[in-house]
Parts: structure tokens; sequence; C-alpha cells
């Protein structure tokens, strides 16, 4: 019996369309936001929704096409497994910078979220290549997103 890639692909873009809807509901750009100083490079707000948006997506199809090469249960539980851990960390983050207002205690947290992909890349990688080569985009903007943190960290501390 063959197993369909559809279902898999539905949960996985509604678990990615639940992890930005989450994560966009703590994201709060008013007043505290604007008033932190942030390094020259800052991309505008309109870049943010669209990487997101492109990352999520690349997810989506890392996970459906790993989960479809999965060959035992053991592996897709895995990637389901190493999904939810990196949709954890993801929201996390979001709570952790707008709504606690803690960017220092965000950027150590978002060291886990960096390291929860770069996991990911690599068991992808011995499931699937695509899998993991998609996962690339998401590993560069956190790691983007990691030194825009550390700036904003070093530009405005103390935090709390």
């Amino acid at each position: 019996m063959s197993k369909s890639w559809i279902m898999p692909a539905v949960l996985a873009g509604l678990a990615a369309f639940a992890v930005a809807a989450i994560g966009g509901t703590l994201t709060d750009l008013g007043p505290w936001y604007q008033a932190l100083e942030k390094p020259d490079w800052n991309p505008p707000a309109f870049v943010f929704p669209i990487v997101w948006t492109t990352v999520f997506g690349f997810a989506v199809i890392s996970f459906t096409t790993a989960w479809w090469k999965a060959t035992s249960t053991k592996v897709a539980d895995t990637l389901i497994g190493l999904f939810a851990a990196n949709s954890f960390l993801n929201i996390t983050w979001s709570l952790l910078f707008f709504r606690i207002q803690r960017p220092d205690w965000a950027f150590w947290e978002l060291t886990l979220l960096w390291l929860s992909i770069a996991v990911l890349i690599v068991y992808c990688w011995r499931v699937s290549k695509l899998a993991s080569l998609v996962l690339l985009p998401y590993l560069a903007w956190v790691t983007i997103a990691g030194a825009l943190n550390w700036q904003i960290v070093q530009l405005n501390a103390p935090f709390g």
C-alpha cells in the first residue's frame, strides 16, 4: 500500500499557518518596539512577513517530502517531533522578544531555534536531500534574525 503525501501536506500547511498566526499575534510593533534602537541594516517591516511566509512554505515542502520518503514509522515520528519542537521554539522567540520584551532572553532562545533548524537539516538529509536543502533559507534567515536580535540587545541593554 502506498502512502499519500496529500494529508501530511495539508496538516503541515495548517501547522505552519498556526505557528505563523500565533507568532503574528505575539508580535507587537507598538511603542516599545518602535522606541528600540535598531541597526542601520534593519530590514523594512514589510520584508518580515514576506520572508516568513516563504520560509514556512519551504518548511511545509521539507516536512511533506521527508515524511513521504520516511522508511519507517520511527523516522516519520521523529520528523513530527523535530518539526514540532522547532515550531515551539519559533513561537517562544516571539513571546520573549515582543510580549515579555526581553530581546536578551530571546537572543539566547534563538540560538536553540537555530540549532533546531540545523538538526532538522541534518536529519532530513538522511531521508531526502530536497527536504534538507529547502530548509537552508530558513537557517539563513534565522541567522540574519539572530544578528539583528544581537544588535538590538547591544544597542538597548539592559532589559528588565
